[in-house]
């Protein structure tokens, strides 16, 4: 059953200014773990956010699609339209997709428009690999998980994206002090 906002939720809704937020990189990179501070710290700080995740979607709405770059591409433009809805309705929505081409963020900035802000989760592919706690990389290295980004699905990198958290040189509790000072001025005064 979906989950009803209380009238003071309601109302903090209306007092900030909505913002998609696109967290991007690597599997094992760090962005639900950031996604997850970054709503708690939004929570704390009296915001109204909500959390799309990648993992989360291809279990309901996107559990169609596969993983080619055309479905890839889908799966993207999809979550972008639900983001471009809660946007439209002042909600700050965190976004977290491995996204790995380049025309597939720019699919997704198009769709949102000038409330997109893109964060690259710049992680090295050995440090992802070592924290792979759900075993997808060596399941892709035996060739059990066909087109995995990283080993058998190319990553593009980032260098335009409007903040890039460095998570294996920074705790995961930092990258998300950044990101929310980054954000700050952009969603409105603390209510």
């Amino acid at each position: 059953m979906p989950q009803q906002t209380t009238p003071d939720q309601q109302a903090g809704v209306s007092a900030q200014n909505g913002l998609v937020i696109w967290l991007f990189g690597l599997s094992g990179s760090g962005k639900t773990t950031i996604s997850t501070l970054l709503s708690e710290k939004l929570k704390a700080a009296g915001f109204f956010s909500v959390a799309l995740d990648g993992d989360a979607l291809r279990e309901g709405i996107n559990k169609d699609l596969g993983f080619s770059e055309q479905d890839r591409t889908e799966n993207i433009r999809r979550a972008a339209e639900i983001a471009k809805l809660m946007l439209n309705n002042n909600i700050i929505t965190i976004c977290s997709f491995i996204t790995p081409m380049s025309a597939q963020r720019t699919l997704a900035a198009e769709i949102i428009g000038e409330r997109y802000f893109e964060v690259f989760i710049d992680c090295p592919l050995n440090v992802c690999k070592e924290r792979d706690v759900k075993g997808l990389y060596r399941d892709a290295r035996q060739n059990l998980i066909p087109n995995f980004t990283g080993v058998s699905a190319k990553f593009e990198p980032s260098s335009n994206a409007n903040l890039i958290l460095k998570t294996n040189t920074e705790s995961a509790v930092e990258s998300m002090e950044r990101l929310f000072n980054e954000i700050s001025l952009r969603i409105g005064p603390v209510i």
